[in-house]
């Protein structure tokens, strides 16, 4: 098996004030300086208390099952719906991963919210979001590059909880995860803790595809990040 972690520097992730800025609602044209302010606080301190990591493993027994649209990694079975099935089903083999950006910006956040500063507490929230999927591009990219060296390719990075794969199958994915590197905790009702953490699974193999825009595959119609990964990907 291989097995891979990463430990990055908050300058790897390369965000910018600007980034967050879209993700919040507004464009170079309708930024006001306050919020600016707040978010240009906000990525000073996430560059100081971030502890980003980073981990995957890579699993060659995996069956799929067309008519129930699951597949089974080392003789687990998970429920994948039809969406991510499809995007799947030609691959060879599979990447499980988890990514964090640990524990004290989650903590920053909900301080702020309870001391009644929302605003501030959200904007926290959002940048903890965006370091974590970040660092999750940084992790992909270089399991792509490293495929890419023995002639194989893989898909788009696919989550419990989006396009109908439900987040309680989470539980499964750590039974193939145990002694995590990241050190993230799994709860009863499959929450992450740190709770700006994410996991997933990847499909590497000869014919299968990674898509530069996949928003249009999701069935998640109000997320917040819907588009503005493809925008970040396209510039």
């Amino acid at each position: 098996m291989i097995y891979k972690t990463f430990q990055f520097d908050f300058k790897d992730l390369k965000l910018t004030v600007s980034q967050i800025e879209k993700v919040l609602g507004y464009t170079e044209e309708n930024s006001e300086a306050h919020f600016s302010e707040l978010i240009g606080k906000a990525l000073k301190e996430a560059a100081e208390v971030c502890s980003i990591k980073a981990e995957y493993r890579i699993f060659d027994d995996i069956l799929f099952n067309d008519p129930d649209k699951t597949v089974s990694v080392n003789n687990i079975t998970f429920d994948i719906k039809k969406i991510i099935y499809g995007q799947l089903k030609k691959s060879e083999s599979a990447a499980l991963f988890l990514c964090t950006a640990g524990e004290e910006i989650g903590k920053i956040s909900r301080r702020a919210m309870k001391s009644g500063d929302l605003l501030e507490g959200y904007i926290y929230d959002v940048v903890g979001s965006e370091i974590v999927e970040a660092a999750a591009d940084l992790m992909q990219n270089d399991l792509e590059k490293s495929m890419a060296s023995s002639g194989t390719k893989i898909t788009n990075r696919f989550s419990p909880g989006y396009c109908g794969w439900d987040v309680s199958e989470q539980h499964k994915l750590f039974q193939l995860l145990p002694g995590t590197y990241c050190g993230i905790r799994l709860s009863a009702s499959a929450l992450m803790d740190p709770e700006k953490s994410i996991s997933g699974m990847i499909g590497i193999g000869k014919n299968v595809r990674h898509l530069p825009y996949t928003c249009n595959l999701c069935d998640m119609k109000d997320c917040i990040y819907r588009n503005l990964r493809s925008e970040k990907k396209k510039n």
